[in-house]
């Protein structure tokens, strides 16, 4: 339902709430001249009552633009409830006023205001909620640069909008309250085109128009000539993405069931330890972040308590860099030859990964999303890696890292060149490198969907 943001929930009236005001004070105090007496939606049940949505409210402002930026009028909604609202342990862990709050940001979305719209559509609404649960849920979160493949329109329309990127919102800088420190994702609509090459589209304040009909390169036909150039010279700053993926090891067969040599897609994937999930997860970070330096962070040594799991807060600002943990304390397998597998989205990004990052000296990461399998390709450039130039192929449990030299990514790049059109590929395609003894396949979604099949 759309109420003004001061109503109350008698159902929980008992739950001790923070002052909202306060703690976004420096964000409605900056903006009171932009934006409008905001509208909230309201849940019945809250969630640490057992609801089904997280967030317990999303406020929605009718935000006049910026003339002198050419920014349009819109509607602009910001949720509340991936941050701590409440400080006492009952849905985030209470860190203090120097560590992140709750699980440290909030999201906001910007839709174009309609000509004779008099209220917000509620459909962002859902939207957050949808993108709220996957994180509650997963205890996964969101930074600037990651991208949602939604293969829908986000309103349920005929829309090409269809997936989502997150970034900084333009205005609203991080603040500190009490419970933590909180910082604002701004979720930007974008087409399928726009999102394999993740770019940015909206405008100044990045507001989505679910009625755009035309893609950037549509409406500047000179503009993937200037992304292609912009990644032949300068990189790709995208380090990772969750993808349909798995690897298999194709030396020889396991000796032991300690021996992870092989993760199939049939078989129960075998789980990241803790040390591995951070040092992807702050991977896929740092290499988000315009960095010269081209290093894995390497491994934590620091021991997880035993009384609860590692927090998840922790995720993506790790401690990692304090020191490493010596290679023979993580047993590391050194493969002869592997057989990579990916679906068609996550394969279209293979030239991206090799022009865009290996040929720079960076490195990339492949997550899987139906498992804890990982795959990173690193160029001969990058440090603390544990594949190297005599051994290029290894693997920490369900992690491979595949280090790849300059000559061979310029070969690979014209074995795969098929892979860079937007166009519908026929499934499956093998690539083949006997030489190199690796082995790619492209795959349809319905075998990593379905494994038995």
């Amino acid at each position: 339902s759309c109420s003004r943001s001061s109503s109350s929930n008698p159902k929980c009236s008992h739950i001790r709430e923070f002052d909202l005001p306060l703690v976004y004070s420096a964000f409605l105090k900056r903006f009171s001249c932009h934006v409008s007496r905001p509208l909230a939606t309201n849940i019945i049940v809250y969630f640490l009552l057992g609801g089904p949505d997280p967030l317990d409210y999303i406020s929605m402002y009718r935000n006049m633009g910026c003339a002198a930026q050419e920014v349009q009028e819109h509607w602009h909604y910001v949720s509340f409830g991936l941050s701590d609202l409440y400080g006492d342990n009952r849905v985030h862990e209470v860190t203090g006023a120097d560590g992140p709050s709750g699980f440290g940001f909030e999201l906001t979305f910007r839709l174009k205001r309609e000509v004779g719209e008099t209220a917000p559509p509620t459909w962002p609404a859902e939207l957050m909620q949808g993108l709220a649960r996957y994180v509650f849920q997963s205890e996964n979160t969101f930074c600037s640069g990651d991208h949602v493949s939604w293969h829908s329109p986000l309103d349920n329309s005929e829309s090409r909008i269809q997936h989502m990127l997150l970034t900084e919102d333009p205005q609203m800088q991080p603040v500190h309250t009490p419970f933590g420190s909180v910082s604002f994702l701004q979720i930007v609509g974008v087409c399928t085109e726009e999102l394999q090459l993740m770019r940015e589209a909206g405008g100044p304040w990045l507001i989505t128009d679910m009625r755009r009909g035309e893609t950037i390169f549509d409406i500047d036909p000179h503009l993937q000539e200037a992304v292609d150039r912009g990644i032949e010279t300068e990189g790709s700053n995208l380090s990772g993405v969750s993808a349909k993926c798995v690897w298999d090891d194709l030396s020889c067969p396991p000796e032991d069931e300690e021996d992870s040599r092989s993760i199939c897609i049939g078989s129960q994937p075998r789980r990241l330890s803790n040390k591995d999930t951070e040092q992807i997860r702050e991977t896929l970070r740092k290499g988000l972040e315009f960095n010269s330096k081209t290093a894995l962070p390497p491994i934590s040594s620091q021991k997880q308590s035993h009384e609860r799991p590692q927090s998840r807060k922790d995720s993506l600002e790790s401690e990692s860099s304090s020191a490493i943990v010596p290679h023979e304390l993580v047993r590391t397998r050194q493969l002869e030859s592997v057989h990579l597998k990916f679906n068609q989205e996550s394969g279209t990004l293979l030239p991206l990964c090799l022009r865009g990052r290996l040929l720079h000296g960076r490195h990339f990461t492949y997550k899987s999303i139906n498992g804890d399998t990982a795959i990173t390709f690193v160029s001969t450039g990058v440090e603390g890696a544990f594949a190297t130039e005599e051994h290029p192929y290894a693997a920490h449990g369900p992690w491979l890292q595949i280090l790849l030299t300059e000559e061979f990514v310029e070969q690979m790049l014209g074995d795969l060149q098929e892979l860079n059109t937007r166009e519908e590929t026929k499934l499956p395609k093998e690539y083949s490198w006997p030489e190199k003894k690796l082995k790619i396949s492209v795959l349809p979604d319905s075998v990593f969907d379905n494994p038995l099949q």
